[in-house]
């Protein structure tokens, strides 16, 4: 991406006015998010200050794999299947299970971030504009369109990089003690 446009809520190469409003919007948030945790070591991705906490390793899979599930849900228009929650999981989830996400340097998470964009980017560039408005039942039987959709999935990434950067203060913290 052209740094110097980092900041334009704009037009993208290669999308749409609408999707590029998206694109751009999606771009920044992980660009701000890998910025949190490029060259972080493996013991603080894999850094939980209690046991029952989720570390920064399990909140980058768990970005990775709720963007896959509404890839599913969006671009396929419906919702998962067991399996398909079973092969998210436990990254979907988080929770006890998700702690298996550990002993993986960084640059594990970013080839399945960079994967799970990929993809959602590519199919970003095939959609027409009122592919963002359809509707379908959404959190409690509630309509939503799919620009609200993708909508979440940026902000579910900004909250976990917010606990992220908590998670990285509580370490350093940690490791003056």
């Amino acid at each position: 991406m052209d740094a110097s446009r980092l900041f334009l809520i704009d037009k993208v190469e290669g999308y749409s006015m609408e999707f590029s409003r998206l694109v751009a919007m999606l771009r920044f948030t992980r660009i701000t998010t890998l910025d949190e945790v490029r060259g972080l070591s493996i013991e603080q991705l894999d850094f939980r200050y209690e046991e029952s906490a989720n570390s920064i390793g399990m909140l980058l899979s768990h970005i990775a794999a709720i963007e896959k599930a509404y890839q599913i849900e969006t671009f396929e228009g419906r919702y998962l299947t067991e399996e398909e929650i079973d092969s998210l999981n436990p990254a979907l989830q988080l929770g006890p299970e998700a702690r298996i996400y550990r002993d993986k340097p960084f640059e594990a998470y970013l080839k399945e971030l960079e994967k799970a964009r990929d993809k959602t980017l590519e199919t970003f560039a095939t959609l027409p504009d009122s592919w963002l408005y359809e509707q379908s039942m959404f959190w409690g039987g509630k309509p939503g369109n799919n620009y609200f959709k993708w909508f979440h999935v940026l902000e579910d990434e900004l909250n976990h990089r917010g606990q992220i950067r908590i998670l990285k203060k509580m370490y350093n913290l940690q490791s003056t003690m």
